[in-house]
């Protein structure tokens, strides 16, 4: 297994693992017609969007690209960075990957200054306590909306560097 910088030329495999991940991680959390209206396609332009300048993170293995991490440095806060996205296929979770990507974003991050992650996850998501291992203390709460239903998010910081267990 290898993790690199992703390129515009990843675009349509991000895609495929995101919407697959979506569908595995949030049935019966995000109603089944909007996860199942979920599409490559769309999400391949928006990838290649991204992946001009945007600081995202691949792991491939010999059967292809299994899983990725997407963050940025925050605009109006420059010593916060954002964990905007990991997304990781479930057979490949719980193997240390997800924590592989996560040290690759973080490091880039530090480079440039910053000493904390926000993280936005779903209440319901079952990764909720992949955050919490990564040393991540709640620190707020909303209500958002996807498909028609409210859902509750949780907001996570992490100090950086990450806890190493």
């Amino acid at each position: 297994m290898q993790i690199r910088q992703a390129t515009v030329d990843d675009a349509e495999a991000i895609a495929n693992v995101h919407v697959s991940a979506w569908q595995e991680t949030y049935r019966g959390i995000i109603p089944d017609d909007y996860l199942d209206q979920l599409s490559t396609e769309k999400r391949a332009a928006a990838w290649r969007e991204l992946l001009v300048d945007g600081l995202v993170f691949v792991a491939v293995d010999a059967k292809g690209l299994i899983g990725f991490a997407h963050g940025k440095q925050n605009q109006t806060e420059s010593t916060e960075g954002e964990l905007l996205a990991i997304y990781l296929l479930r057979s490949y979770q719980g193997r240390g990957i997800g924590r592989a990507l996560v040290n690759r974003v973080v490091r880039q991050l530090e480079e440039h200054g910053v000493t904390s992650l926000i993280i936005a996850v779903l209440a319901d998501n079952p990764a909720c306590h992949f955050y919490e291992r990564l040393g991540g203390i709640r620190v707020s709460e909303c209500v958002i909306e996807r498909g028609g239903k409210e859902l509750e998010e949780y907001v996570y910081r992490v100090a950086l560097p990450i806890a190493a267990s």
